[in-house]
């Protein structure tokens, strides 16, 4: 099983083949709809997102009394992302994208990886969760605000799409 750590520089994703499997621990980003487009209006991400991954996720979040714990994160359909994730990906500099159901592998040649995560998990998804470090626009909703999570063997996370752009999902 191979463990990688945030953040993800080219070289660290490069040899990862589509069919392999992978934890992830470090510096998560959560990212919708929502998000996607904001940003890409906005031409700005709330959070620095270079060499980073970003999770295709809507957290189910509870606030305490030292501020949020996540009761459940699992990954949303992906694809609905793809018109906006080439741009998205060029303009804030991930490597990394988690989700579910494939996207379009051509976004990810030359620029990146795609991790998926079974789907219907989200109360094991939440146990790697060690921290919320920072919420950003709350005002999306809860699933659709920017979570920055500190993450600890996230996973297993199958690499759907390769940096080579192989994937495991037909076209």
């Amino acid at each position: 099983m191979i463990h990688l750590k945030t953040p993800l520089k080219r070289g660290d994703i490069e040899h990862l083949t589509a069919g392999e499997f992978i934890y992830l621990s470090g510096t998560v980003v959560t990212g919708r709809d929502s998000a996607h487009q904001r940003a890409l209006e906005e031409k700005r991400f709330p959070v620095n997102l270079e060499d980073g991954v970003l999770f295709h996720s809507g957290p189910i979040a509870k606030k305490t009394a030292n501020g949020w714990d996540i009761v459940a994160i699992g990954p949303t359909t992906s694809s609905r992302m793809n018109s906006m994730a080439e741009e998205f990906m060029d303009r804030f500099g991930v490597k990394v994208v988690i989700g579910k159901g494939g996207m379009n592998p051509e976004i990810f040649r030359g620029r990146g990886i795609y991790l998926a995560m079974t789907g219907g998990c989200a109360a094991l998804g939440a146990r790697s969760v060690k921290k919320v470090k920072e919420v950003h626009w709350l005002d999306l909703g809860m699933a659709e605000a920017v979570w920055v999570l500190k993450v600890e063997k996230l996973g297993p996370l199958l690499v759907g799409i390769d940096y080579e752009g192989n994937s495991l999902y037909p076209s």
